[in-house]
């Protein structure tokens, strides 16, 4: 039998984002983090001792006999501090950390919390519903890059961005330490108001559940939520460390669930997070067979009588990408769910990478002979029949197209090869509508069609506030796959700039004659739209590599094609960029 920690982390990386952490004081308790029980009796027992009285072994019922009602957080809290920034001041010590906390590790985000963070940055998970009223989580997740939206309340609910929406909901079902409506009696504990149930139903009934660090015995209202979800289609995990309650056990038996015998929260976290993980990398091509393949692409590329083994080296891998391009999911059944695009985005990364890093090697070392080949294979994958389902997934099928794009322009750009470059910005493209573009003006940035509504940056973790989001995403996967076996890492930036600038001009070049642009650079407010890059907003870079344009990289580019070939036109195409650099930026 497969253990179930191992099933639970294959039905996660298989099914993202469809489970939701239910997590409990259990989580926190490494990180030395009162409960708010713990929190209510050690406020009883300093009213306690205001009335000189210490020393009792059961401060709960002393608090009952000498008030004549259960000790409750807000009640008390309401007595003891009756100002917002009063309360502030009393819970402080609590939660959060001082210097000597911070120096042991306590009251911080705890492991546990840190692979949790790292499973909802990847995607894999996007609701956590917590008992604690703390703010681990929270500061977890934005230490890796997450904002998550946070209910603690009825108010917050109501205000809330909807889930569907959220990169990741975190309900605080107890509410949270800085608010006095925070549950912790018996009575609180009962019962849910009606929009927190209504909440919990559609949470429970869309998600499976994984359950740590609560044992079930308390939150009857949290319980009944549990056992009155009308579907089961994803399981329910509990890891249990130690022996499982009566309660807690006919939970699990209602929903079908099993249990992950756990030391601790947080050795359990980790080790999820790394069968995940492992589950991710093992979808990425073998590091060696990576290098075993673009050995042998320099090797036949070197070599004329090996001209067929690279024909078949390259061919091999376009009919793979074509395949799993083929089999691509663009239309799901429910609702949109940014992990579609994130997952589709990934695995043609995945498919294309062996490729792309070939398509430099050709780009850098080759001769020309390869030139038609590739341009070839960038035009075939960059078209593709137009089909049903979500747009930014079928606009993404032709996502590879651009990965070879850059790959090989960049490689030709670092050789100085700028006449094949022109040609590569300047082939035409069928597309199968009456206006035939340019590849440039078919793949490069704004124009290529994967970034329509710009899903890049509404969709792809850590690229929410970017300015040129598909161009930052790309500028760093060419980075980790072709520094060092291609480029230097000192001149990759200036590379990677340089080539989407070149696709600027040729863009410029093709859709504007001599007068019409003359025309626009002389208005003061005239603005020549092109697409681009990150070199908008790095004008550090940009500005030396338009000035070598004016120098003695001028007359290589007007050879090449660019700029139409004309030295007066190159000034005007070089201010029109600047300018709408300086807007942009």
């Amino acid at each position: 039998m497969i253990d179930p920690l191992t099933a639970l982390a294959f039905s996660i990386y298989e099914n993202k984002g469809v489970y939701c952490l239910l997590l409990g004081s259990g989580v926190s308790r490494p990180a030395e983090i009162p409960t708010g029980w713990e929190v209510t009796l050690d406020l009883v027992r300093r009213v306690a001792a205001l009335q000189g009285v210490t020393g009792e072994p059961d401060w709960a019922k002393w608090y009952k006999t000498t008030f004549g009602t259960e000790p409750g957080y807000s009640e008390l809290l309401d007595q003891l501090a009756s100002t917002p920034d009063e309360r502030r001041s009393v819970l402080h010590s609590y939660i959060e950390p001082n210097e000597d906390d911070i120096a042991a590790g306590r009251k911080t985000p705890t492991r546990a919390h840190q692979a949790i963070a790292r499973l909802v940055a990847a995607g894999h998970v996007r609701v956590i519903i917590t008992t604690n009223f703390d703010r681990l989580i929270e500061n977890a997740l934005r230490e890796n890059g997450v904002e998550p939206t946070v209910i603690t309340s009825d108010d917050a609910l109501k205000g809330a961005v909807p889930l569907i929406h959220s990169r990741c909901y975190v309900v605080k079902i107890h509410g949270d330490y800085l608010d006095t409506r925070i549950r912790n009696t018996d009575s609180e504990l009962g019962a849910y108001t009606p929009g927190l149930d209504t909440m919990l139903d559609r949470i429970i009934d869309e998600h499976g559940l994984i359950v740590c660090g609560w044992s079930g015995d308390w939150d009857p209202a949290l319980r009944t939520a549990i056992t009155r979800a009308p579907n089961r289609r994803y399981p329910m995990f509990w890891a249990a460390r130690g022996q499982i309650s009566p309660v807690a056990q006919s939970l699990i038996e209602h929903r079908a669930g099993r249990v992950i015998k756990i030391e601790g929260a947080d050795a359990f976290f980790e080790r999820l997070e790394a069968l995940v993980s492992a589950q991710a990398d093992a979808q990425r091509p073998n590091p060696r067979s990576v290098e075993l393949m673009v050995a042998s692409a320099k090797k036949f590329l070197a070599r004329p009588e090996f001209r067929i083994q690279l024909d078949e080296l390259i061919g091999g891998e376009l009919r793979r990408i074509d395949q799993d391009v083929a089999a691509g999911v663009t239309h799901l059944g429910g609702a949109w769910s940014n992990d579609y695009f994130v997952s589709a985005v990934a695995r043609y990364e995945a498919q294309t990478e062996v490729l792309a890093r070939i398509f430099g090697i050709l780009g850098r070392y080759g001769t020309g002979g390869e030139f038609r080949d590739a341009l070839d294979a960038i035009i075939k994958l960059g078209f593709r029949e137009p089909a049903g389902g979500y747009d930014f997934l079928t606009n993404l099928r032709t996502y590879p197209a651009v990965l070879l794009f850059y790959a090989y322009g960049i490689g030709l750009l670092k050789a100085q090869r700028f006449g094949d470059l022109f040609k590569l910005f300047s082939t035409p493209i069928n597309t199968g509508r009456d206006h035939i573009p340019t590849v440039a003006s078919h793949l490069l940035l704004g124009r290529w069609e994967g970034m329509e509504n710009d899903p890049w940056k509404r969709f792809m973790p850590g690229l929410e506030k970017r300015k040129t989001a598909l161009s930052d995403h790309l500028h760093d996967l060419f980075e980790s796959w072709t520094v060092d076996y291609l480029f230097t890492k000192g001149e990759y930036a200036s590379l990677f700039e340089h080539f989407e600038l070149l696709g600027a001009l040729a863009y410029i070049s093709l859709s504007n004659d001599k007068a019409t642009l003359q025309a626009e650079v002389q208005n003061p407010s005239g603005l020549v739209w092109c697409p681009m890059g990150r070199a908008a907003w790095h004008g550090s870079v940009s500005r030396p590599i338009l000035d070598s344009w004016k120098g003695d990289v001028g007359p290589l580019l007007l050879k090449a094609g660019f700029a139409h070939g004309d030295k007066d036109y190159l000034p005007l195409a070089i201010k029109s960029i600047g300018r709408l650099s300086s807007r942009l930026g």
